[in-house]
């Protein structure tokens, strides 16, 4: 298990576009190991690659449903739909939400550890999940996006989380 730092904003890399993977190596392996690792201990739903320093488009999201684990290399949104509005957090961007308008639902295409093409679709916090950590592959952060943006006091932070989770749980059920 390898934990990961952080990249926080302000930090260029964060405003950067990410470059594509041409070879799935053991290196980008492992990367996509430690990413999770590092988004767990965060107690966060997703990560993007340059939110750990590398420019990479690499992302892994686990928001708690039947799914588990997705880890994508080279995501792209390839259909969306819907619209919802609500509260996003960011791992670079501790202690602050802000509220963004998102699609609904998205069918993501990219490529799991051993280059095998894969697409999943997501809607609702998944579908957040996706858009939020591709948003990252091109240098785009939430707060460039949200309509209100806040601060929210520790105690809050940990409720938006069991929040989170409730919406997952819930999403499993429907």
């Amino acid at each position: 298990m390898a934990i990961r730092e952080i990249v926080l904003e302000p930090n260029e890399v964060l405003h950067q576009v990410a470059e594509e993977v041409k070879e799935i190596t053991p290196a980008i392996r492992k990367l996509l190991t430690d990413m999770a690792d590092t988004m767990y201990d965060a107690d966060g739903v997703g990560l993007a690659a340059p939110q750990v320093g590398i420019l990479k488009r690499i992302i892994v999201i686990d928001v708690g449903d039947d799914n588990g684990l997705i880890e994508m290399i080279n995501p792209e949104i390839i259909a969306s739909e819907g619209e919802q509005f609500g509260p996003e957090g960011c791992l670079s961007i501790p202690g602050y939400r802000g509220d963004v308008r998102r699609a609904n639902q998205v069918t993501v295409k990219g490529l799991n550890r051993k280059g095998k093409e894969i697409t999943i679709t997501g809607t609702e916090l998944l579908a957040r999940a996706f858009q939020h950590e591709i948003d990252h592959l091109n240098g785009i952060l939430y707060t460039e996006l949200a309509e209100n943006y806040y601060e929210i006091p520790p105690e809050e932070e940990e409720q938006f989380e069991q929040e989170q989770e409730q919406q997952a749980t819930n999403e499993k059920k429907e």
